[in-house]
């Protein structure tokens, strides 16, 4: 019994407490009292409860600017909205904190988290990849302009992710047409991937895909057509051979070189 009496009163205590604690914040939310909310602004930052934090901040933001204390506020604002997960308004508010304060000690810190937020933002490859095109400048001017960086390595090992993903993007819009069976469309988007990037995990595919989507425009075209593009089928079979002698898709590759070979043939005993 008397366990349960000092819980309930423990209980009590802490209620009146939390209480209490939620009406100074209520009024002090509703003071003109910059300095105290300046303070405490501070204080539940450091605490970790940064919605709150973030409701004081926003309303001396303004009343702090052109003033010695404007920095560290302006820093822990856009840091707040990166512990909030809100990327869009970080990378934003720590791009304006570098080009107001170019000679802090936090300019580092909030370039690689502008960055990095950029980064957070790029969404899957199937998507549209404005954001991740975004991030990539962010992160090489970041690399560029802190070639020393504690955090180098980590922006690179987000260049190389989103780079990836760009790649997976291209490969699929390209793969996409031939499994449409628009040929045309394939064989140069194909093309274009096979340029822009040299160093891709899905070159060899890229290779064979634009072969194949060449063979299958050719045996699918208008008969005055199918022995020219049938040529140019072998032409990117020597392409795909020049680098993959060896590689996993040869076999297929020769597959369709024996079908071309045999349609040509007829050709040539017909002519």
């Amino acid at each position: 019994m008397f366990f349960k009496t000092m819980k309930k009163s423990l209980l009590f205590i802490f209620a009146a407490v939390l209480l209490s604690s939620c009406s100074s914040y209520q009024k002090l939310l509703r003071s003109d009292d910059s300095a105290k909310k300046y303070t405490a602004a501070d204080s539940l930052y450091k605490a970790g409860k940064y919605k709150k934090a973030l409701a004081l901040m926003e309303q001396i933001v303004p009343a702090y600017r052109g003033k010695p204390q404007a920095e560290p506020l302006m820093f822990r604002y856009a840091n707040t909205f990166y512990n909030l997960e809100d990327f869009y308004l970080s990378g934003y508010q720590f791009e304006r904190f570098v080009i107001s304060y170019p000679k802090s000690d936090s300019v580092e810190i909030a370039s690689y988290r502008s960055a990095k937020s950029y980064y957070e933002l790029s969404p899957r490859y199937s998507l549209d990849q404005k954001d991740t095109y975004t991030a990539l400048e962010k992160l090489q001017g970041f690399v560029d302009k802190f070639p020393n960086s504690e955090y180098r390595p980590n922006a690179n090992a987000m260049v190389t992710e989103l780079k990836e993903k760009l790649e997976k993007k291209d490969y699929e819009t390209a793969n996409q047409f031939l499994r449409i069976s628009d040929y045309k469309a394939a064989i140069e988007s194909f093309e274009n991937f096979i340029l822009d990037h040299p160093g891709s995990k899905y070159r060899q595919q890229a290779f064979y895909g634009r072969m194949e989507a060449s063979y299958l425009l050719a045996i699918n075209s208008v008969p005055y057509l199918v022995q020219e593009r049938l040529n140019q089928t072998k032409k990117y079979y020597q392409s795909f051979l020049k680098y993959f002698k060896e590689g996993e898709l040869k076999q297929d590759a020769d597959e369709i070189l024996q079908d071309v070979e045999k349609r040509l043939s007829q050709y040539n005993t017909e002519n």
